[in-house]
C-alpha cells in the first residue's frame, strides 16, 4: 500500500510544573528528533484509547483516559521517507508521582520533561507542526 495516508496519534503530557514530556526518537523515521508519545491508530480504537495505549507502551505511564482531550490535527509529510500522516494530537495532565520509563529502547533513546519555553529545536515533524499552531497553556485539560 504505497502512497497511502496513515493516521497517527500524539499525546502531549503536561505535569504540574507546566513541563512537556518528549522522547528522543531512534531507529525509525524522524530519528534524532524529539516527540510526544504516540504511534498509529489501530482498527476500532478511539483517539483517546490510542493515545493512552501508546503512552503506556512507550513510557510506562498509566494516563487516566478521562484527562485526555483532542487538541488538534496536523497534516504531516515526511518528504525524505515518502510518508504522509494525519496526526490526531491530544493533551493530558499527569501527576509527577510516576516517572516515565524507557519501555522501547530500540525506538526511543530517552524521555525528558521540558519547560514549555525551553523546548528543543530538533522536533519531530508532527510535534513541530502542532506546536507552531497551538499554545499548550491555552488548551484547558
Amino acid at each position: 500500500m504505497q502512497n497511502q495516508v496513515k493516521v497517527g496519534v500524539g499525546l502531549y503530557i503536561l505535569n504540574n510544573k507546566q513541563q512537556l514530556l518528549l522522547g528522543l526518537r531512534q531507529g525509525a523515521h524522524g530519528a534524532g528528533t524529539w516527540c510526544a508519545p504516540g504511534g498509529h491508530l489501530e482498527f476500532n480504537e478511539s483517539f483517546e484509547q490510542a493515545a493512552v495505549r501508546e503512552a503506556l507502551e512507550e513510557t510506562g505511564l498509566d494516563i487516566n483516559p478521562q484527562t485526555v482531550k483532542v487538541a488538534g490535527v496536523t497534516n504531516d509529510i515526511f518528504t525524505a521517507e515518502n510518508k504522509h500522516y494525519i496526526t490526531i494530537q491530544l493533551i493530558a495532565a499527569h501527576s509527577p508521582d510516576t516517572a516515565p520509563r524507557l519501555m522501547e529502547p530500540e525506538k526511543c533513546k530517552e524521555w525528558r520533561w521540558f519547560d514549555l519555553n525551553k523546548l528543543p529545536e530538533n522536533l519531530f515533524i508532527p510535534t513541530k507542526n502542532f506546536l507552531q499552531n497551538h499554545n499548550l497553556l491555552q488548551i484547558s485539560i
